[in-house]
């Protein structure tokens, strides 16, 4: 019987479930166990989960399987594992317990798991190499699709119209004009016809070199199946079936796979049935890709009636006697450094232990009162789980509630961390604004994008705990870090009171998709010819990073027809972006390039833009409240007030400003 067992590997981190093979004493006299390895959903990538997804939702549908709830969906997916054929050693020591785990059939309840304490299932097989899933080619064939539909019996009035030679072949007649020693007499003679066409046969004078040998192969039941089709196909008469027994250019030889495998053949699939079982597809994809499936089938059926069978047998039990059978492995009793307040000791706050915040409740099922506490996730968060929850984390390795999309902010911490915001340096590491150096490094990972989806719970929380949340100022911090179970907490006290004066919702009115498409046609800027004269760039930067031309990734500048707001007649229209403001209409002066390829890891990166020595010195014109209006405006011009020109030189130069100052002047950067 194969053995399921909790091993621990980190005191934070959940146990890993491993099926024990055998248990091996090792020279220093410790016990040492040879496990298969299985997975949890927590250890394979997110395009493997989107697949298991899909096949869960498959297997739902074909058995049929009531309705659960979203947290008890939540919590089967803890239940799944994923099988693997990769072995590894442990010592029994960092045994933690035992556990059940069965292969998923269609007759399986799939609440019935959450049911049962220690208990998973898998369907699938993960390949940490190749990093692919597949089906469990050992699945248990119970379930409607694959049983046999049994017809009603027929009253004895009613006659079978169905026309018998569509839906079966005779191949014997037991009421025929033969009698069984008659029978028996030919199944004799063409035994001896077979023991004759192997002598002739060169190949088969080699494999059985002995007439012992050559009859017994010619005794076989290919041998006297072939008899009995020549007898029902000659309607049993025996001189026909002579005839046909014995054709004109020699003996019929009828061998089978135990004939036709070579002795080296033989020995390459006894080493492939010690390596991978019974799993006849990857004994032939790996050792014998050159036979059928259904030739490694048959041989493996008629290898088991030999007395090599029986010899390996009989080496493998003593093998198994020699192996230990069973270990005393003591309860561990060591104390667990993820502890946050040891028994005795006095608890803060709601049982709070000394050095953590005031207030805080557990990750998975907020509450506020436990008998202990462990510390969990990152220890710049202290979070905490009470002790049912972090049995259940360590078991399963997930909490109960679904507070998060699973993976989806837990970068940085193999214990998962319990908050979607950010570090500072994870948000610098991920910007699009660093060096090549970092960049291209970025580009190597796979980047996946991940939606972080808020509960019912949360959505509430922030309309009545909006003074503690302060929703403006983080969103403008999103490096900085909220305790959202102290304001899910708060939420729960003030809840009762919110729903006597419920907050009113302003309805804002969408607007159609066709009239959206007509806006956007005639706010869409005109596409000009590139002029050919282009005058010289001013510096580096525009030569880099063309100014008014079309970006990186050809998008369309933020521009407006319509006139901004502030300055006066005199004033200049002038993004903060740095790029000129032109009404959607390119100026003669501006540098118009062709749109670029861009490689598939370049695209998602916005566009960086590179502020001139003369867009700062514009800046510098602008006041402290001017510059804070247009970062959260980026869309509208500021009009900046300019200090007169100076004199014009003695000699008469070109004309660089018009001669009347009501018009306003686009400046290029």
């Amino acid at each position: 019987a194969a053995y399921y067992v909790y091993f621990e590997n980190s005191s934070s981190n959940p146990y890993l479930i491993r099926r024990i093979e055998e248990l091996n004493k090792t020279a220093n006299g410790n016990v040492e166990a040879k496990v298969v390895c299985l997975f949890r959903r927590r250890d394979i990538s997110g395009n493997l989960n989107t697949l298991a997804d899909s096949n869960a939702r498959d297997f739902e549908e074909e058995s049929k399987q009531p309705s659960v709830s979203e947290q008890q969906k939540h919590q089967l997916k803890h239940r799944e594992l994923f099988l693997s054929r990769q072995f590894e050693s442990l010592p029994a020591t960092h045994i933690r317990g035992k556990c059940n785990v069965t292969l998923l059939n269609e007759t399986d309840v799939l609440a019935g798991y959450l049911e049962k304490e220690d208990c998973f299932f898998y369907s699938l097989v993960f390949d940490p190499v190749q990093k692919t899933l597949l089906a469990d080619q050992g699945e248990i064939r119970v379930g409607s699709k694959f049983q046999a539909e049994i017809p009603d019996k027929l009253a004895e009035i009613e006659l079978d119209t169905r026309i018998q030679d569509k839906l079966e072949t005779k191949v014997w007649d037991p009421d025929n004009q033969l009698k069984d020693p008659q029978i028996d007499q030919f199944l004799v003679v063409a035994r001896a016809v077979g023991t004759f066409a192997r002598a002739l046969d060169c190949s088969s004078s080699i494999r059985q070199p002995s007439l012992h040998m050559s009859a017994a192969a010619a005794s076989r039941d290919i041998t006297l199946f072939h008899a009995m089709d020549t007898l029902q196909k000659n309607e049993y008469d025996l001189a026909r079936s002579m005839s046909t027994l014995v054709p004109q250019g020699g003996p019929v030889l009828c061998r089978d796979e135990m004939e036709e495998w070579s002795a080296s053949e033989a020995m390459l699939f006894e080493e492939a049935l010690e390596k991978y079982g019974k799993d006849f597809n990857d004994i032939r994809q790996d050792f014998l890709p050159w036979k059928s499936l259904a030739s490694v089938v048959q041989f493996y059926y008629m290898w088991k009636t030999t007395d090599r069978y029986i010899q390996q047998k009989r080496l493998k039990a003593a093998e198994a006697d020699s192996k230990l059978k069973q270990v005393y492995i003591p309860t561990y009793t060591k104390p667990n450094p993820n502890q946050i307040m040891a028994p005795g000791s006095k608890p803060g706050m709601n049982g709070a232990p000394a050095g953590f915040q005031k207030g805080l409740s557990c990750e998975s099922c907020h509450t506020a009162q436990s008998p202990q506490w462990y510390a969990w996730g990152p220890p710049n968060m202290q979070c905490r789980l009470c002790a049912s929850c972090w049995i259940y984390w360590k078991k399963y390795g997930g909490l109960k509630t679904p507070t998060q999309l699973e993976g989806a902010a837990r970068a940085g911490s193999e214990s998962g961390g319990p908050r979607g915001h950010m570090t500072r340096q994870e948000a610098q590491g991920l910007s699009p604004f660093t060096r090549n150096e970092g960049r291209a490094k970025l580009l190597a990972k796979n980047r996946q994008t991940f939606i972080l989806q808020t509960t019912k719970l949360t959505r509430i929380a922030r309309r009545v705990c909006m003074d503690i949340l302060q929703p403006r100022r983080a969103a403008r911090r999103p490096y900085a870090s909220i305790n959202a179970n102290a304001v899910k907490a708060e939420c729960i006290i003030r809840l009762p009171k919110a729903t006597k004066n419920p907050q009113k919702n302003r309805v804002i009115p969408r607007q159609s998709l066709a009239t959206i498409v007509k806006d956007l046609a005639i706010t869409a800027p005109l596409k000009l010819k590139a002029p050919r004269g282009l005058p010289p760039p001013i510096n580096r930067n525009q030569t880099s990073q063309p100014r008014g031309g079309p970006g990186l990734l050809g998008k369309r500048p933020f521009d407006n027809a319509g006139g901004g707001g502030g300055g006066g007649g005199g004033g200049v229209p002038f993004p903060t972006n740095g790029r000129p403001f032109t009404s959607g209409l390119r100026t003669t002066s501006q540098s118009v390039i062709k749109r670029q390829k861009v490689n598939q890891g370049d695209a998602p990166n916005p566009v960086v833009f590179v502020a001139t020595k003369d867009t700062r010195a514009l800046r510098k014109h602008l006041t402290q409240s001017e510059m804070r209006r247009a970062a959260r405006k980026p869309h509208l011009p500021v009009r900046i007030k300019l200090p007169p020109p100076p004199p014009p030189p003695r000699a008469p130069p070109m004309p660089l400003l018009p001669s009347s100052t009501s018009e306003p002047i686009i400046l290029e950067d």
